[in-house]
């Protein structure tokens, strides 16, 4: 039994075949990770978008390595140059998940992210695990635990506001913020399903606020409930 299975390694397809799809799955398994993280911080590229990109990084790599063996003595081929290209190229998705962030300027994290993910889809593809699995680590602390030590630290709160009318809204619930005392840092857009039925959108305000204490918080919370329109409010 042990020469079967060490003859069937020995064959170069299957063991390329192993080999690849041993680093696409940990690729995944890495960018989901992330991805997750950012879908329950409701960002504009989550789960989904992470496992992509990683996985995508990683064929670069093993398909760079696969070239270079299969043209040895051929063609003089640069295993870098396709993942030169994907760190570059990563950019326009990135661009893109600042662009949607409703009224502010918002979204670098996530497009940090998904640059950092590029880079460890390339470092499982090149077969570099060690490294990937601890930027893995590394990454997910700063996206979530350093967050909540930051949200500590200056008091800041997201405040998810659900309204009839964003137009209308909008402007109330940033007047009754700063008449409270509170620091409005930055309002967007979100589409959320409502209890009422999963097929139906509710515009939602996620709002950064910032207080000088709690009783603030609570009055600004309060006075937000009580504006016309506002359907429902809770607090991350």
């Amino acid at each position: 039994m042990k020469a079967f299975f060490l003859t069937l390694w020995q064959n170069d397809i299957l063991r390329l075949a192993l080999d690849s799809a041993f680093k696409l799955v940990l690729a995944a398994v890495c960018g989901g990770f992330i991805g997750y993280e950012r879908e329950h911080s409701h960002r504009p590229a989550g789960f989904r978008t992470h496992i992509l990109v990683a996985v995508g990084s990683a064929l670069v790599m093993v398909t760079s390595s696969f070239l270079s063996r299969q043209y040895a003595g051929v063609m003089d081929i640069d295993p870098t140059r396709m993942s030169a290209q994907v760190i570059s190229g990563i950019g326009f998705l990135g661009a893109g998940t600042i662009l949607r962030e409703g009224f502010s300027v918002k979204g670098l994290t996530t497009a940090a992210s998904l640059w950092a993910v590029s880079c460890v889809g390339i470092a499982v593809g090149s077969g570099f695990y060690v490294g990937a699995l601890i930027a893995t680590l590394v990454i997910y602390i700063t996206l979530n635990l350093l967050k909540r030590v930051s949200a500590r630290g200056n008091a800041g709160r997201n405040l998810y506001v659900e309204v009839e009318d964003v137009g209308q809204q909008a402007s109330r619930v940033g007047k009754v913020i700063r008449r409270c005392g509170g620091d409005l840092a930055a309002m967007e857009l979100l589409n959320i399903d409502s209890e009422e039925g999963k097929r139906k959108k509710a515009p939602v305000l996620k709002i950064l606020v910032y207080t000088r204490n709690l009783h603030d918080l609570d009055l600004i919370v309060e006075s937000i409930r009580a504006v016309e329109g506002v359907r429902d409010l809770y607090v991350e």
